[in-house]
């Protein structure tokens, strides 16, 4: 019976067409009621499922729980960037977008089990401690910091503006912990920090993409023009690590850098909803050389602004290859009930690749370190479960890839690949033991003064 009833409509559908009939409506109305009819067959499901873990599972389970998790469910089951943002996680967002948050005012990493402070921001409750650089924390509020992870450990120093915490630290060259109950503030994390190399480089560092990146980048090279003078001959640019964050900013970002041309776009499921961003004129560099590193940690963001740059050959990229996230999440607020990231667009550098599950190729690759053979590979987003397929954008044979880079004859082949055995291990507060940065400052110092890495793609 039900074949005969499946068969019946096909006929009566295939009947329609051969008699000049305008199915359409009927197509639609029959398709949207069968449509409607299975939505509602799954909800009941779900409803049952709810009823049934509600009143049997081992211990009791809020409703708000069941149905957030339901929730998170739904959208981390789409791509490994669409997920719920619960009030509290919602918030936490903001405040990383925004810039700014009560804490203590340190950069910290995890060594031994324990919390190492990279460096204190100038001007914050503990610089105004006296914490200092290689500063172990061993405890906080008096409870021991080994085996927290180092987001637990971040988390436990944020707090109020107003509020105290109590941290104990182990200094190198002191026998005895150093107790210090420091008071939180309002923090505005340095995501731009610079120096210059030597008296002619000038080192940008961007660690993130936050509503305050842009306009600390342009304050960052009006300081370093200004130290330099005449002297200076580059910049190098480091987007390694650097997770990304707002589009916006990283449109703005690059648009520093170009005088003109595309710097991204986007296509969503929609045609209608495709945009493209366009740089307007002005260099805040004034044309000056530009390296920009990236490593497999830079994602998202990062590789919006090292693929313009690379596009345009208004830089040369050196390192190893991004991560490959080709993917723009859209947060969409649920009022009182936090909010969603959905996934909705994917976007395209200005040649029309796009970059999800492959990434930005560096123009010279240089690796940190030896290559191990046995080495894990650190996972990039084609491993991730569920990652959106690369689809939609032009491959890149040689006839569209960027022209050949406008560089001396031999400076590429004076580019160390690798360190030499028994380098000196990497030190954050050690320039001179970061190996990729030594390459990017051998690269620029090799280039004539006024060299315009972009004049081959400009014939």
């Amino acid at each position: 019976m039900p074949i005969k009833a499946k068969l019946g409509t096909t006929a009566l559908v295939a009947g329609a067409f051969a008699a000049g009939i305008v199915a359409g409506p009927i197509v639609a109305a029959w398709a949207q009621e069968g449509g409607r009819a299975e939505t509602y067959r799954l909800l009941n499901l779900f409803g049952d499922v709810f009823e049934r873990v509600r009143a049997e599972y081992v211990e009791p389970v809020s409703d708000r729980d069941l149905v957030e998790n339901a929730i998170n469910g739904m959208l981390t089951g789409l791509d490994p960037h669409s997920s719920y943002l619960n009030p509290r996680n919602f918030r936490d967002m903001q405040v990383q977008t925004r810039g700014e948050f009560g804490g203590l005012g340190i950069e910290v990493t995890q060594e031994g089990g324990y919390i190492k402070v990279i460096s204190p921001i100038d001007e914050t409750p503990a610089a105004r401690a006296g914490v200092r650089p290689g500063d172990l924390i061993t405890h906080i509020n008096g409870t021991s910091t080994q085996g927290l992870t180092l987001q637990e450990a971040v988390d436990q120093m944020r707090g109020e503006r107003g509020s105290a915490i109590r941290i104990t630290i182990r200094r190198e060259g002191t026998d005895r912990p150093i107790e210090q109950s420091i008071t939180r503030d309002v923090i505005r994390p340095q995501v731009v920090r610079f120096r210059m190399e030597g008296t002619d480089i000038g080192y940008i560092r961007l660690s993130s993409f936050n509503e305050q990146t842009e306009t600390a980048l342009r304050r960052a090279v009006q300081s370093l023009r200004s130290q330099g003078g005449t002297a200076l001959r580059g910049i190098v640019l480091d987007l390694r690590n650097n997770p990304g964050g707002l589009l916006d900013q990283a449109v703005q970002v690059t648009d520093d850098f170009l005088e003109q041309g595309e710097i991204v776009s986007t296509r969503a499921r929609r045609s209608e909803d495709a945009q493209r961003w366009n740089a307007r004129s002005g260099d805040i560099t004034g044309g000056l050389p530009i390296v920009v590193l990236i490593n497999s940690g830079s994602a998202s963001a990062s590789e919006i602004v090292a693929g313009a740059l690379q596009d345009h050959r208004r830089a040369v990229v050196l390192g190893t290859r991004s991560f490959g996230k080709g993917s723009v999440q859209t947060v969409m607020p649920l009022g009182p009930n936090g909010a969603i990231r959905l996934t909705t667009a994917r976007y395209y550098t200005p040649s029309g690749r796009s970059i999800q599950n492959t990434g930005i190729e560096p123009d010279i690759e240089v690796r940190a370190v030896r290559q191990e053979a046995n080495a894990v590979a650190r996972d990039r987003e084609a491993d991730l479960r569920r990652s959106l397929r690369n689809e939609g954008g032009v491959t890149q044979p040689a006839a569209i890839a960027p022209p050949p880079l406008n560089l001396p004859a031999g400076l590429v082949d004076r580019v160390q690949r690798e360190p030499v055995e028994g380098a000196a291990a990497f030190d954050p507060t050690k320039p001179e033991t970061d190996f990729q940065l030594q390459q990017a400052l051998t690269l620029l110092r090799g280039m004539p003064a006024g060299t315009n890495l972009q004049r081959r793609a400009q014939r």
